[in-house]
């Protein structure tokens, strides 16, 4: 029972939370007329001469003949596929259309037409008709409580920064991105706001306008087929699912590249966070992620799965001449999302003859959800957020654990640039033919009693040095500016792998105050 003193401070504070909201939901009214928008959150445009197809901006760099010819062939080709889409779309319901429709979201949907089928496969109309209002209820309810607006903003405006449409503080997409958050966040309380809803609807904002992303967002979460609320409700229960059956998979179809992987200390959760958490956002090309996200939309969450065994399957060679953990993990984080080193078609080809070996296998579908996955209270039943949620409540003293990240953050950056001159001459040789696995997918039918054994493992693992040290899963940048979702980790014998990923967080920048990213590793 608080004193009346007690009650008092915590009034104050939750004026100060009001407060705070109401001035960050002012500013995204505002937009670009705000006059105190820091130099920092425009990056500077002279870095950036092209964009992209799908928006993305790109330093300067010499067309050659080869690529103008190869996009003007892919032009032809999309242009073709476009009339037949076209058709297919007024006959949406048609035995004819149904008979087509798989194979031709392998082939790719054209991206002039991306939005228009992403609605009907996610069916959207219907539910923007039932829900009328809705959306703009939810608005005005996270302008009055949401306790996540001070995250949303703060993400907001790390979200796609190389994108013409997002680089701009205020911009209008970063108006409506902020806004589809905040009321999702007050739509579905039991999630709330978890970091990495903010890349899926970002994508979904790229070709949907606000209100239908806003649902877009809600089917993806609570439709069967996705069933996306277990990833970001508390706890994580389904991403400890994807890396339990992608872990089963490895060991069995392809026990020398899991083997290798164990060997050098890299787990699954050290690369597969944005696969499973994300749809592969920022972990493969934009133009390949899109295709990755058609499939997605038609069959759901076993494309997820296949495509993380695809990945492995066909760099597996190069992983296995890989002789360390940061190499690893930087190739599969950082090397592959700039140049996967084959076109999209091969890659989806490849994909689409996964799918069906793990379907003979019976490896495509995860294991049957709990009943922690599911939601327990019905969307759009608004639940009066507690005192603290209110507040924004941290802790004002760090943990042990916290103050042993902190002294971690620092010494692995000082140390990284010694490490790499220590590891660079110690990297092993292997024949360049690269030896196959023992057993490939068809050899997977015949599985003996030690890969079940080491299929069932626990994903918890010792908490070493080498383990604990941070590893960058974006684009390249260096250990004193990474902008990624990043697992810290404390892991040991009576530490489960969920408990450890209530952790995970967007890390911006080493240089700033340590102890303002602790605090924001611990507000998770």
């Amino acid at each position: 029972m608080m004193t009346e003193e007690e009650l008092t401070e915590k009034r104050i504070l939750v004026e100060r939370a009001n407060v705070e909201r109401e001035a960050i939901f002012k500013r995204y009214d505002g937009g670009r007329k705000n006059i105190d928008i820091d130099a920092w959150d425009d990056p500077a445009f002279e870095i950036y001469t092209q964009a992209d197809r799908y928006g993305f901006l790109h330093p300067e760099k010499e067309q050659t003949y080869r690529d103008d010819l190869e996009a003007i062939r892919r032009k032809q080709i999309e242009v073709e596929r476009t009339k037949k889409w076209l058709k297919m779309r007024k006959n949406w319901t048609s035995a004819d259309t149904k008979e087509r429709l798989q194979r031709r979201v392998m082939k790719g949907i054209p991206d002039r037409l991306r939005a228009a089928i992403w609605k009907l496969f996610l069916n959207l109309d219907k539910t923007l008709e039932e829900n009328a209002g809705v959306y703009d209820k939810m608005l005005k309810f996270a302008r009055q409580y949401s306790p996540d607006i001070r995250q949303i903003d703060f993400d907001v405006n790390r979200q796609f920064r190389n994108h013409i449409n997002y680089r701009d503080r205020y911009s209008v997409k970063q108006q409506s991105l902020f806004r589809v958050l905040a009321a999702y966040s007050m739509y579905n309380m039991e999630v709330g706001y978890c970091q990495g809803m903010s890349t899926v609807a970002g994508v979904l904002l790229m070709y949907f306008d606000e209100e239908d992303t806003f649902w877009a967002l809600n089917a993806l979460l609570s439709n069967e087929r996705y069933a996306m609320h277990g990833l970001y409700v508390e706890g994580f229960p389904k991403l400890m699912r994807f890396l339990q059956h992608h872990d089963k998979i490895l060991t069995k179809c392809m026990p020398k590249v899991k083997k290798h992987l164990d060997k050098h200390g890299v787990d699954s959760v050290l690369y597969s966070l944005k696969w499973f958490f994300v749809i592969f956002i920022e972990r493969i090309p934009f133009s390949l992620c899109l295709r990755v996200w058609d499939i997605y939309m038609l069959y759901g969450e076993r494309v997820l799965t296949a495509m993380a065994f695809t990945i492995l399957k066909i760099h597996k060679v190069k992983i296995l001449r890989m002789k360390d953990m940061d190499q690893i993990t930087e190739f599969l984080q950082t090397t592959l999302y700039k140049n996967f080193g084959y076109d999209d078609d091969t890659v989806i080809k490849t994909l689409q003859l996964a799918m069906f070996d793990l379907k003979k296998l019976n490896l495509d579908k995860l294991p049957p959800p709990p009943v922690s996955e599911f939601p327990k209270v019905p969307f759009g039943q608004f639940i009066e957020p507690s005192l603290e949620a209110k507040i924004g409540h941290r802790n004002e003293k760090f943990t042990e654990r916290e103050t042993e990240l902190k002294e971690t953050v620092l010494y692995r950056s000082e140390s990284k640039n010694d490490e790499d001159d220590d590891n660079a001459g110690e990297n092993g040789h292997r024949d360049e033919n690269g030896d196959d696995d023992d057993r490939t997918e068809r050899d997977c039918d015949d599985i003996t009693e030690e890969d079940d054994a080491y299929s069932n493992l626990n994903t918890v693992v010792p908490l070493t040095p080498r383990f604990r040290r941070l590893h960058p899963l974006t684009k390249g940048v260096s250990m004193s500016s990474l902008r990624t979702i990043q697992s810290f980790t404390t892991l040991d014998t009576s530490t489960s792998l969920a408990t450890s990923l209530n952790s995970l967080v967007i890390i911006d920048s080493f240089d700033e105050n340590c102890d303002n990213m602790i605090e924001e590793i611990t507000r998770l």
